[in-house]
């Protein structure tokens, strides 16, 4: 997967509804649903319940997130 295309995906769905699936520490897995607010050369953010929340790109690349769209 090239972070490129990952950049162009997350730059289609701004302002859209999406489900994030974070991968912590001891299997745990914590879902947030929010907005995709603002995008950036290394990271975006998702608007959830009125606070931004930052992700990296490259963590999509690792699997330590997944988007959905809702």
């Amino acid at each position: 997967m090239n972070i490129n295309l990952i950049k162009e995906e997350i730059a289609k769905k701004i302002n859209k509804k999406v489900l994030i699936s974070v991968y912590g520490l001891r299997n745990r897995t914590n879902k947030y649903e929010g907005i995709i607010y603002k995008i950036y050369p290394n990271i975006f953010t998702v608007l959830i319940n009125n606070e931004e929340k930052s992700f990296n790109y490259r963590d999509i690349i690792t699997g330590d997130i997944k988007i959905r769209d809702l």
